[in-house]
């Protein structure tokens, strides 16, 4: 079985490393990977980027590719495993509108709201001077999120006031984080340890993975 991993981080290193060690792969293909990956066994590291959607898709069927799993949103978000089933493909991910969840903030908090999961108060904001008023009148500590996808880097925890009124400044006035940053999520402030809970699932049945957190 060949499988091909899209992504180049420490996460699609894992994966390949992973899977690398099932008998009945052969071989793993990383797009576009990085120099860890590189000395895996089984593991070639390919030069597409996660986000050419074609060439990748273009790739997995002419190299008889089993499976493929996909690491970054960047590409769910694009719609890649959509493509991939379009084409024929096996693919591991959510599909462009599940990864909604991940891609925008407000949209996963608007579906935690609809959905009654407990989740910290926030408001919406498209402009600094509705979004600045709101944190004046509020106070801190308080979250100020980009609602698109920013790399990991979004997201500020402001235990100022100024500290907030800066992080709208760069998100609206110089828009640090492009369209990304076009819908601004605040939200209250809530002290504690923060945990990732994840979980497998086909549509109907949850299969559930051990809690994480980012470090």
């Amino acid at each position: 079985m060949k499988i091909l991993v899209v992504g180049s981080g420490g996460r699609e290193h894992a994966l390949a490393w992973k899977l690398a060690q099932n008998p009945k792969v052969e071989e793993i293909f990383v797009a576009p990977g990085n120099g860890g990956t590189a000395l895996e066994n089984k593991v070639t590291n390919i030069r597409i980027k996660a986000t050419e959607l074609k060439d990748l898709a273009d790739f997995a069927k002419h190299n008889d590719v089993a499976l493929t799993v996909v690491g970054p949103e960047d590409p769910l978000a694009a719609g890649i495993v959509d493509y991939f089933q379009e084409k024929g493909l096996r693919v591991f991910g959510p599909c462009k509108a599940a990864a909604q969840i991940e891609a925008s903030k407000a949209f996963a908090k608007e579906m935690m709201v609809a959905a009654g999961i407990p989740t910290a108060f926030y408001k919406e904001f498209t402009d600094f001077e509705s979004a600045n008023a709101y944190v004046h009148e509020k106070g801190a500590p308080i979250v100020i999120k980009a609602d698109g996808l920013a790399a990991g880097k979004g997201v500020t925890v402001a235990l100022t006031v100024k500290e907030a009124e800066n992080a709208l400044k760069e998100i609206f006035i110089d828009n640090i984080f492009g369209e990304a940053g076009s819908r601004v999520v605040v939200e209250e402030f809530l002290n504690g340890e923060e945990a990732s809970y994840l979980a497998f699932s086909d549509g109907e049945t949850v299969l559930p993975m051990v809690s994480s957190q980012d470090h």
